[in-house]
């Protein structure tokens, strides 16, 4: 393993011309998504802007693909463990651990970027709690475009989703979409190709850009725009690595996480735009004009999956709902 850690971070530093040699801190980042992921690109973007503002002195090493073998569901034990001392981790798989994971992901509740993102504020005391009461610190969130369905048809009818074996990020998609009359499986990121390549599943529910990233057009050839979540991807950092930095390093990966935070965000609309023509290159049909009345046969499915959530995440659930419709004056 340590072999094989060497060479990917020697390949990692050379590629983003990064040297850790004369560096003071050095960390290794664990992310189970490609390089070319939105959240690939903000990661390299990250270490790019704390080696700035540290004039090399923090080196941060991101292990993209899963090459470090953790995926986002084993990222909060390894990092509370110590195991790798920062994760890019999509928070939804962690619904196990602590239902505050899954909000970002519940069907149709925030359906835009500028949705997610109060979602988020309103909730990131409660995520700061989790994180702090798992050994950790939470460094910033950034959403992924939204999540539609990657199939070779138009998934635009309910008679079209009827019994199609997609692939879901998380347990609330399970239930929404078994509700919905599909038949759901829920699936890791680094299990979806191979489902695909052997006819394990015959759909994916995932952002255009992930499956931009997966090179899905050699498996399938349309994606169904429905806007059913904006799913985060959060960053977090063992809080006692964090803590043993002094005080000037944690300010200083503090600004190069919030500037990355406010890069990948404002660049969401921009990537979704990218995403759509590196589709249509690729010879996938993109369905944006899906009927009205479909994606509100959607939509109630999907408040099957927030009312069973509501009764796990208790209390605190129900207040972040609250607030959250509250602030869009719902």
């Amino acid at each position: 393993m340590k072999k094989k850690i060497g060479l990917t971070l020697a390949g990692a530093l050379l590629t983003m011309g990064i040297s850790s040699a004369n560096a003071d801190v050095k960390w290794d980042m664990s992310n189970e998504y490609s390089n070319t992921s939105i959240h690939g690109e903000g990661d390299s973007y990250f270490v790019k802007r704390l080696s700035e503002k540290t004039d090399g002195k923090f080196a941060i090493t991101v292990h993209f693909g899963g090459a470090l073998g953790f995926k986002s569901k084993d990222h909060l034990d390894a990092v509370g463990d110590g195991a790798v001392q920062i994760a890019d981790t999509l928070a939804a798989p962690l619904g196990g651990i602590d239902p505050i994971f899954q909000l970002t992901a519940l069907p149709f509740l925030a359906k835009t970027p500028e949705e997610a993102k109060i979602l988020y504020e309103v909730a990131k005391p409660y995520y700061d709690a989790v994180f702090e009461k798992n050994n950790q610190k939470l460094l910033y969130a950034s959403p992924w475009t939204p999540s539609g369905i990657w199939a070779n048809k138009p998934v635009s009818s309910m008679a079209e989703l009827a019994n199609l074996k997609i692939r879901t990020y998380d347990a609330n998609g399970t239930v929404a979409l078994r509700a919905a009359g599909a038949a759901p499986i829920q699936l890791s990121w680094g299990d979806v190709v191979p489902q695909l390549s052997t006819g394990g599943i015959a759909a994916v529910l995932t952002s255009a850009d992930a499956g931009a990233s997966g090179k899905f057009w050699e498996h399938l050839s349309y994606f169904t725009e429905v806007n059913y979540a904006v799913p985060l991807n959060m960053v977090h950092v063992n809080l006692d690595a964090y803590n043993a930095l002094s005080s000037e390093e944690r300010q200083q990966l503090l600004d190069a996480a919030k500037a990355t935070s406010e890069h990948n965000w404002s660049a969401l609309v921009e990537r979704r735009a990218n995403n759509y023509k590196k589709l249509e290159a690729n010879g996938v049909n993109i369905v944006t004009d899906a009927p009205v009345a479909y994606l509100e046969a959607l939509s109630t499915a999907g408040q099957t999956a927030i009312d069973q959530w509501l009764e796990k995440a208790g209390p605190n659930g129900a207040k972040i709902i609250a607030d959250y419709r509250q602030r869009l004056g719902m």
